[in-house]
């Protein structure tokens, strides 16, 4: 089952569009497909994959997308398969408002997060 979302400002590497796509990625559990107009990003839901992950938004960035209650927020981040593994952007995290579907990718200013951290194999 796919989702539409709304994204005030495109993620990065997106071009604006109207609607992305969020889509799971069949037989992973916990991973999507984000589509835009021209790209797409992979996506991986971090209470699946990084339970301890815990970023702390600033008032205004959770503003940006009307989250007030973090119970409301689905946390995913930008996953980059390689050769030699997968790495995932802790730094850049894309959040999106459970109840209204709207998104954004968020740069998470004085946290110590990777921007490139190995995924560990399950």
């Amino acid at each position: 089952m796919s989702i539409d979302l709304t994204f005030p400002t495109p993620p990065f590497g997106l071009s604006p569009a109207p609607v992305f796509t969020l889509e799971p990625v069949e037989g992973a559990e916990g991973l999507f497909a984000l589509h835009g107009d021209d790209a797409r990003l992979f996506l991986l839901d971090a209470a699946v994959h990084l339970p301890d992950y815990a970023p702390e938004l600033t008032d205004e960035q959770a503003a940006t997308i009307g989250l007030t209650d973090p119970a409301d927020a689905m946390l995913l981040v930008v996953a980059n398969p390689g050769a030699s593994g997968t790495t995932v952007n802790l730094l850049a995290p894309v959040v999106v408002h459970a109840r209204t579907a709207v998104g954004a990718q968020f740069i998470l200013e004085d946290q110590d997060l990777p921007l490139r951290a190995e995924l560990a194999r399950r």
